[in-house]
């Protein structure tokens, strides 16, 4: 699937710099080559809804901005997507949008979006410290552990959002520039709750980037509930078919999605069907 999807979106003035768990085996991935593809080698062991999340996205941030060829646009994918229309049109697409930045986003309260304030005020321990989890559990079931974000953002404002995106350079730089300098707001989310859909939204919402928010590139299917969005199957090709730009609203906003999750290595077949689709549409 990986392979699949650089191959769908690779381009001359591209590049793809790929964080591999480090509890996955690297070499499995080791026909997976191109003079545009680097896999990093400082990895992180990462642990769903925990900040190793975080780390990660961070890590994929720095090598994407210290590379030589100076990007201007940086796309968070998380290996199970796949494109719903050619690289050409996606280029284009950002090309006529530059400058906006493409991330779901809504200030902390917010349930019509499923971000309660339990997501920055709660407590969670990593799980790399499984004797922590247990007592943190322990105490959390007793009232004892509480923590309230206002002591710690000071005249900072919590937002919330989904993980993925697609951001410009400077919003890119900023969020490092930022991280740099807030070393105690840092320290605060690494005992978050799935703080992949806080950490980078907090930071950007409070800056002047939020006047330039979008909705995000990326379609999931999260209509079932649950704590995962559902596995594309032949019914949401449909839904792909019947539009030639696959379009979203919801509280986010309302915009055109070029990427879709989740796929599966188990049904490779739905790609080829994709293909089908995105080579009907062409390139406008």
């Amino acid at each position: 699937l990986l392979r699949r999807e650089i191959e769908a979106l690779s381009s001359v003035d591209s590049a793809f710099f790929v964080h591999i768990d480090r509890k996955s085996n690297l070499q499995e991935f080791s026909g997976i080559k191109g003079n545009n593809i680097f896999f990093l080698n400082d990895r992180v062991t990462v642990y769903w809804a925990e900040f190793s999340g975080v780390k990660a996205i961070t890590k994929l941030i720095l090598h994407g901005i210290k590379a030589e060829q100076k990007f201007d646009y940086f796309v968070l994918l998380s290996g199970s997507e796949y494109p719903l229309r050619s690289v050409e049109y996606i280029h284009k697409f950002f090309e006529a949008n530059n400058g906006q930045e493409f991330m779901d986003v809504v200030k902390i309260p917010n349930l019509q979006a499923g971000k309660p304030l339990s997501h920055i005020n709660s407590f969670r321990a990593p799980s790399s410290k499984p004797a922590l989890q247990l007592v943190v559990k322990a105490l959390s079931r007793m009232g004892v552990i509480r923590r309230d974000y206002r002591k710690h953002f000071g005249d900072l404002a919590p937002y919330g959002g989904h993980t993925w995106w697609a951001l410009t350079r400077g919003a890119c730089e900023y969020m490092i520039e930022f991280i740099e300098q807030h070393p105690k707001l840092v320290r605060y989310f690494e005992h978050a709750a799935q703080p992949e859909e806080t950490f980078f939204h907090t930071i950007l919402g409070n800056s002047s980037f939020k006047l330039r928010f979008r909705r995000n590139l990326l379609y999931e299917d999260w209509s079932a509930g649950g704590r995962r969005p559902a596995m594309i199957s032949e019914k949401h090709l449909a839904i792909f078919a019947a539009q030639k730009r696959v379009w979203l609203s919801d509280v986010f906003g309302a915009g055109e999605v070029h990427f879709a999750r989740k796929y599966s290595d188990e049904n490779l077949g739905l790609l080829d069907e994709v293909d089908k689709l995105v080579k009907t549409k062409g390139d406008s």
